[in-house]
């Protein structure tokens, strides 16, 4: 199953806010044996996020969404989900116990608690309102509660509540999956050298060798560093390491300068 990330927030797309989500969902992945195959950023509009949901629910992959489960007006992805999938958005009855617990102990540290069962705490239970059928993910940073539905896993988009969430869910749900496919990667720092004098020899490993892939990435160098090519293969260990070799014998060929990173 392919895994994938949506971040949901106008903030990220004004550069109200810088995404920290990418980096860290790689990293969560990465520490598991797993990795991230596609990822998605898209604006508090509500059709756009149905229209992108509808989508990888259709997909069937493992995806994680971040952002816009809570309960003020830009919030919608929760009412989003629902859509996506002809379902109604209901209150979850674990999630209005935690949420209702969550005020009651806020109320024992605020000047002005909040009244119970009045206007403002109705609104806190929408945040348990969530498309009928969904689970609970459980939240140990405030006790109020992410969903899941359809292998989509849906948690806020505060770091300090995200991160535990989707790494709780990883260990819960998916443990099966994890280091499952053996994987290395070796690369090389070539100086100096055109992309599409490389092409060809890499075009030729990856016929050869059908379980790795070959990379490079250019960079125009800096006052540090000269004009240079980060060339490398990742993929199953025993291909890579008679790939890296064969790339290391074509590179001599070309009378490339390379070094080993």
């Amino acid at each position: 199953m392919a895994i994938g990330l949506i971040i949901v927030g106008d903030e990220i797309l004004s550069g109200k806010r810088v995404d920290q989500h990418l980096p860290k969902v790689i990293a969560l992945l990465k520490e598991r044996g797993l990795s991230l195959d596609w990822a998605e950023y898209v604006g508090d509009d509500r059709a756009r996020i149905t229209a992108t949901l509808q989508r990888s629910f259709a997909s069937g992959d493992i995806v994680f969404s971040t952002g816009g489960i809570g309960a003020t007006p830009d919030d919608h992805t929760r009412q989003c989900a629902a859509a996506a999938l002809g379902l109604s958005v209901v209150l979850h009855p674990e999630a209005q116990e935690l949420i209702h617990q969550r005020i009651v102990e806020m109320n024992l540290t605020l000047d002005i608690p909040t009244e119970l069962y009045g206007p403002d705490y109705w609104r806190r239970l929408q945040m348990g309102e969530f498309p009928e059928g969904a689970a609970i993910i459980p939240n140990s940073f405030n006790k109020i509660p992410g969903f899941a539905i359809n292998n989509h896993y849906f948690v806020p988009g505060f770091p300090v509540m995200a991160w535990p969430m989707i790494a709780w869910v990883l260990d819960t749900h998916y443990s099966h999956l994890f280091h499952q496919q053996p994987h290395d990667e070796k690369a090389l720092l070539v100086y100096e050298i055109a992309e599409s004098t490389l092409t060809p020899m890499m075009e030729t490993l990856e016929a050869a060798y059908p379980l790795i892939k070959v990379f490079s990435l250019p960079s125009v160098g800096s006052e540090t560093i000269r004009r240079h090519i980060e060339l490398g293969v990742k993929g199953e260990p025993t291909q890579v390491a008679a790939a890296f070799v064969e790339m290391c014998s074509g590179l001599d060929a070309l009378r490339a300068e390379y070094e080993l990173i």
